[in-house]
């Protein structure tokens, strides 16, 4: 059974930093393109950030214009895990992130590309 489980969400200041992780198990995503989503109260789930498959542009990355800068995807394909590094964080910032899996090697910006998904971690940046 293919199983997405994020960490790391809490409370933070703004200005402050946070790391989530997305571990997966069940199957090994390495050449699966993964993204992060974020739903904020009120408001349509957004992409974040995806990183491709190993073997799509050395896994590369792309972010949405809010997080440009401030937040990093990587992957640690030993430990079928992806991070999100989110730095200078803003109020706005707010919201439940989920990671999910795509059935293809890039990480699309559409939601629809997804096919697993986890349960997602709050993160709540106070001003």
């Amino acid at each position: 059974q293919v199983q997405l489980v994020e960490s790391g969400g809490g409370l933070v200041q703004a200005g402050g930093s946070l790391r989530l992780a997305c571990a997966a198990s069940g199957r090994t995503f390495s050449n699966s393109g993964i993204g992060w989503f974020r739903q904020a109260p009120g408001k349509e789930r957004e992409f974040v950030a995806g990183i491709h498959g190993v073997s799509w542009s050395g896994a590369s990355t792309g972010y949405a214009d809010s997080v440009k800068g401030r937040f990093t995807i990587s992957r640690d394909n030993a430990k079928n895990t992806v991070y999100l590094q989110m730095n200078s964080l803003k109020p706005e910032d707010t919201a439940v992130y989920y990671c999910a899996a795509s059935s293809i090697i890039r990480a699309p910006t559409i939601r629809a590309a997804y096919n697993y998904w986890g349960q997602g971690t709050q993160v709540t940046v106070s001003s």
